[in-house]
Parts: C-alpha cells; structure tokens; sequence
C-alpha cells in the first residue's frame, strides 16, 4: 500500500502525516510530496526520514492513494494525471466539490456512496464536515427543512500566514507579513474567501452547496454567515435547525451521544460547553448548548465545535483512505 501525500509540507500536509503515524494507517510506503523548492527535504514518519519529491516522481512511482493538500490549482491539474495511472486522489482543496461526477464525502454520514470507479474523491470544507457528522442522525429522525448557521472560525483554516499576522500582532509587531485586509488580534472579521455577486462570500456557499450534497437532499434550505475570529484550536458554530417533525430535546441528546465521531458536552449546571481549545489535536465533533427554538415550532439550536485541522481537513482525508480500504475499494 503505497501512499503519497501531496503538499506534505503544508499546514494540513504536515497534520495528515500525523493522523496516519496516530491512525497507524496500513501504508508500506509513504511518498511525501510537494513543490520543486521542497525537493529533497527529508520528513520524519515512525522514526524514519523520506525526501520529499516532485509531481513527476510521485506519479511514476504509482501510489495506490494519493492524500492531496497543495490548493485547487494543483489539485485541477495533477489529481487527473495521478487518476490516469491508477491511483485513487483524495482531495482535500475546493476543486471538485461540486463536479456532478465526483463524490463529496464524509464517511460517518455518506462513506456508502464510494465505489471501486471513484479515482478523484473531494473532502469536504472544513466547516461543512464538522455540521453535517451532528446534522445526519437528527435528519434521518425528524427531517431537516432548514438551517441557519454561523461559523466562528480559526485563523489556522487561513494558513500559517494567518497565524503568523495574528501572534505578530499579539507581540506589537506590525511589519510581519499580512494575510488579511485587517488586524485579526481583538478583532472579528466577517469574511472568509471573496464575496460572489449574490453578497454572500465563497466560504458561505460552500457551506451551503455541500451540505446538500452530502446530505443527498437538495430540498434542505441552508444559509451561512462566515466569520474569522482571533483562535487557533478549531471552528465554532451556532447552528439553528428547522425540523419538519417535532423532537425531543433528551432524544436528540441521546441520538447524538450515540452518533460515531461526535461527542456531547452540554451541562451547563456545571458551565460545560464546546470551545475551540478542547476540541483541539483531537478528532471528534464536539456539541452543547443544545436547545429548544422558542421562536419558532420543530426548531433546535447547537453549538458544534471541532479541530479545523483534523476532522475538518486531515483526519477526515485519512478516514476516507480508511473507508477506502477496509470496503477493499483500492
């Protein structure tokens, strides 16, 4: 089992390589790739160093899946190319997403619309991922009509530039490089990716396109409002929910305490919520504050929370590779 993992000198690169040594995934050679300035500089995997080589290397060395992180332009024009000589793509850039022949997956809500024919499979924005894993078991039980949501999101879903401009500013340095238009320490700023003509930003409709396509369900009615805000353990969300049927509020408990991947915290006796520093390095989607819309019939609010990084990028790449192989779809 040979896998490569492209951009494995990136911010979710780097992650992913981690999540394979943790997940102890059944790899027996690892091909870490990146661009040509990265060539030949070594990465420690279970104790041993590999050198980082090139697209064209990785390609003929033929690698049975292949973990893209390198941003939509590499992913458009090399994931074909690794496809071609048979290796499987699982893309974790915007690139595919929503190509009617591709699949979008998240494997505890959609793992079963993998076949064998799937070469180029597209993971998930990260704030998508973490909303649908909570959202799934409650619209099998009462149906979802609607959802309102709003992201708090992490610096580090930017990139290490980000994280670099906001500790810059936390230490009164002010000619460090800039990836916004605006301070980010102290501040909130409510946009993420470019604004589309119809007002809401790119990161918005992702949100909103995708999770109906996971879902499989184009009749669930979604809006998003995106923010960046000054922390580095993971995304926040408050999530509103229209059900077409009533609940109960200790059942969608008890629904989601028994949903794999996600984890309830909600006692608020005790002031025990989801915030970004517990979910952080861990693979879990968190969820609290979970309870009843006054203002409006069949409707629930939540607080969902989990690592940008890890199940919103990596850790949900390797599951699919998982899935990949434990459905002996390789």
């Amino acid at each position: 089992m040979k896998i490569a993992v492209v951009g494995a000198t990136g911010l979710v690169g780097t992650v992913m390589l981690k999540v394979l040594e943790e997940r102890n995934f059944p790899l027996t050679e690892l091909i870490p790739v990146a661009s040509e300035k990265s060539v030949g500089k070594e990465i420690s995997f279970k104790g041993k160093k590999f050198a980082v080589v090139n697209m064209e290397t990785a390609i003929a060395m033929r690698p049975d899946i292949a973990l893209f992180s390198a941003g939509g332009g590499t992913s458009l024009e090399y994931a074909p190319r690794f496809a071609e000589a048979g290796t499987t793509v699982i893309d974790n850039s915007s690139a595919w997403r929503m190509d009617p022949s591709k699949k979008l997956v998240v494997p505890e809500v959609n793992g079963h619309v993998l076949s064998i024919d799937d070469k180029i499979i597209a993971n998930p924005n990260c704030s998508t991922i973490q909303m649908v894993v909570a959202l799934k078991p409650l619209h099998d039980k009462y149906r979802i009509k609607r959802v309102v949501v709003s992201t708090y999101q992490s610096v580090t879903g930017t990139g290490v530039k980000a994280v670099e401009q906001m500790m810059n500013e936390r230490k009164g340095i002010t000619d460090g490089p800039m990836a916004y238009a605006y301070p980010i320490d102290l501040n909130v700023i409510p946009q993420i990716d470019v604004f589309t003509e119809n007002g809401y930003t790119k990161e918005e409709m992702k949100m909103i396109l995708e999770t109906r396509k996971i879902m499989g369900d184009d009749s669930i009615r979604v809006t998003a409002t995106t923010v960046r805000i000054p922390v580095m353990g993971g995304h926040s969300e408050s999530v509103n929910i229209e059900f077409e049927n009533d609940y109960d509020v200790a059942e969608v408990r008890d629904i989601l305490t028994k949903t794999p991947g996600v984890i309830v915290v909600d006692d608020i006796a005790n002031l025990k919520y989801p915030m970004p520093m517990d979910a952080h390095e861990k693979d879990e989607v968190f969820v609290g504050r979970i309870r009843r819309d006054e203002s409006m019939p069949n409707t629930l609010n939540m607080w969902i929370v989990a690592d940008n990084l890890r199940k919103g990028a990596a850790t949900n790449t390797v599951q699919i590779a998982e899935y990949l192989v434990s459905k002996e779809l390789i």
